[in-house]
């Protein structure tokens, strides 16, 4: 309550769950309306994308680059986001005038800086990685990586 008020808070949810929505949406029809040559058993921990694209018939390049653009523009809005919440969040920490209550807001903030840290490192790989290091394993270990620890 110090810091926003509630309907900042409320418009905030909206738009983080309004985005979520389209977003899968569009994962959705892109995924059905791709035609599988390849069977349908996807060599991974859950069915990514990128999985789902290798195993279709079409050349589902432009496709693929077209999620990437939006995917990439979501993710560096909503990291935008986070780094603003944190340096404001920083920022009143360092005002507080106890070093008590300084430590516990910073235990707080930590852990979930190191979770978001994990998830951001782990998921820039995942996609950013060059082919040549493709692996099934190593694309399977970093999905347990970023979906499953944080």
């Amino acid at each position: 309550g110090t810091l926003m008020g509630s309907r900042t808070c409320v418009k905030m949810a909206a738009a983080a769950w309004g985005s979520g929505f389209l977003y899968s949406v569009l994962h959705t029809a892109n995924t059905f309306s791709i035609t599988l040559c390849q069977g349908n058993t996807v060599d991974q921990f859950f069915c990514e994308i990128p999985q789902i694209l290798k195993l279709a018939c079409s050349d589902s390049y432009f496709t693929e680059v077209g999620l990437i653009v939006v995917g990439v523009c979501l993710a560096f809005g909503c990291f935008v986001f986070i780094v603003l919440s944190y340096v404001q969040i920083f920022t009143v920490v360092l005002r507080m005038p106890s070093e008590q209550g300084r430590h516990k807001a910073f235990s707080t903030c930590i852990p979930h800086l190191a979770v978001v840290s994990l998830f951001v490192s782990t998921v820039m790989f995942a996609y950013l990685k060059p082919p040549s290091l493709y692996s099934p394993a190593l694309d399977l270990l970093v999905a347990v990586l970023y979906s499953v620890v944080p």
